[in-house]
């Protein structure tokens, strides 16, 4: 496989993510489904909808989520809905919760490594195409919240967020944390191939390197951001571009860097990362060209 192109900006600017998004050269038909991370209530680390209105405008996006799979502000629709207005995102854009009714629609994964479906919100299949807008932080969980993360447990709806963190079984609420890792994250990777798959060369990925807690947006008492704002990355790629912030944190010479990647490391996060190329979505080998 051919080396990936990752954009790449200093420039933390709304504008600058429709730079990036144009210079992928890849337009979204139909209606565009735009993921983003609502913000867990009390989390301050969260990308405000404000910095991502031009870019959602550009493609004239639905904001899309799903409910959690644990107790929040955003494990029921009512709930959820609720919260998008406080922070804002249903003042500025359409939002759909995806799995706000059921039945959910199963994505296969036949050549899954752990499991072979994905439970996704029933509205996916409303859409033609895909803008992932991630923010890359640490997660407790996952070691590291990318574009990979963004396609499966954001994608999944409250039941398959539980499946993936079960790998794959229907297990309880307690059953989500006594998993193998590996296998966890061979989950994530495999619900990330079904989300990829479904959407094909219709979908494009934005990470946002800002605002890098150890900890998610999901998490309402979050750790203050460990190292400084790096940029901005688009790509076509998700494991490229996944790999080109876990490598722009490497090559940092922030402080707080040994910090965010401790978590990373002792979460085996890039596991994930290794597991999506060996499935065939991407490749971890990318030129990264960056932009004034």
């Amino acid at each position: 496989m051919e080396k990936a192109k990752v954009y790449f900006t200093r420039d933390l600017s709304p504008e600058s993510v429709v730079k990036l998004y144009q210079k992928l050269g890849r337009e979204l038909p139909g209606k565009v489904a735009v993921k983003v991370h609502s913000g867990e209530r009390g989390n301050q680390n969260y990308l405000r909808p404000l910095f991502m209105k031009p870019m959602i405008e550009k493609v004239q996006g639905t904001v899309v989520e799903c409910n959690t799979a644990y107790d929040g502000a955003r494990d029921t629709t009512e709930k959820h809905l609720e919260l998008m207005k406080e922070h804002e995102w249903s003042t500025y854009f359409n939002v759909d919760i995806m799995d706000s009714e059921g039945p959910d629609d199963v994505l296969e994964i036949p050549n899954g490594k752990v499991i072979k479906k994905n439970y996704v919100g029933k509205n996916l299949k409303n859409y033609d195409s895909m803008l992932v807008l991630s923010h890359f932080k640490g997660h407790p969980m996952g070691g590291y919240g990318g574009a990979l993360k963004q396609l499966s447990i954001g994608v999944a709806s409250g039941k398959g967020k539980r499946y993936i963190h079960c790998c794959g079984n229907d297990g309880s609420y307690e059953d989500m944390f006594r998993q193998d890792q590996d296998k966890f994250l061979e989950s994530m990777a495999d619900a990330a191939s079904s989300v990829v798959n479904h959407f094909k060369d219709h979908i494009a990925y934005i990470n946002v390197m800002c605002n890098m807690s150890v900890d998610c947006d999901c998490c309402n008492v979050a750790e203050d951001p460990c190292m400084k704002d790096i940029g901005i990355l688009a790509s076509t790629d998700p494991v490229a571009i996944d790999q080109a912030c876990i490598d722009l944190v490497k090559s940092s010479d922030d402080p707080g860097r040994d910090h965010l990647l401790e978590r990373i490391n002792s979460r085996h996060g890039t596991h994930t990362i290794d597991a999506a190329e060996e499935l065939g979505i991407g490749t971890k080998e990318y030129e990264l060209i960056e932009v004034a």
